[in-house]
């Protein structure tokens, strides 16, 4: 039987990119993202938003960490991850992750390092040039 697991989401990060180290040197990153959705119901519009936690693992934490601040705007691709653990009375409790794999810069703000809209991880790891036409949340049709 075949499985897929692939996660693709946009949305604002709800805080600082918390970069930490495992005992191997190994970067990984923390991140909340915020997902609106707004619909129609009857004569109404009305909005959502579902919180998503993100958590990414080497160069791509550390260049998210680097890059990324609260309220900027990302594109995430990954994939779902159960984590499971025992608190501190003994409960079995688990949450469900999105593993970032890739990710693409939304936005252009100024001192934020991605000045050419989108990039994927691997460009903005290599340098925070521009490399090509900037766009701002007016040119985003949703």
């Amino acid at each position: 039987m075949a499985s897929l697991n692939r996660v693709l989401l946009m949305g604002n990060l709800t805080r600082d990119v918390e970069v930490k180290f495992t005992a191997n040197n190994t970067a990984v990153a923390n991140i909340g993202l915020a997902l609106n959705r707004r619909y129609r119901s009857g004569d109404e519009y009305k909005e959502e938003t579902t919180f998503v936690d993100c958590e990414a693992w080497g160069k791509t934490a550390e260049t998210m960490g680097k890059y990324l601040s609260k309220g900027r705007p990302v594109f995430i691709e990954g994939r779902l991850k159960l984590d499971e653990w025992q608190d501190r009375d003994g409960n079995r409790r688990t949450k469900l992750v999105t593993v970032v794999e890739n990710f693409q810069f939304i936005d252009s703000r100024p001192g934020g390092g991605s000045s050419g809209g989108s990039r994927t991880q691997e460009a903005a790891a290599s340098a925070p040039s521009a490399s090509g036409p900037t766009v701002s949340n007016e040119d985003i049709p949703f």
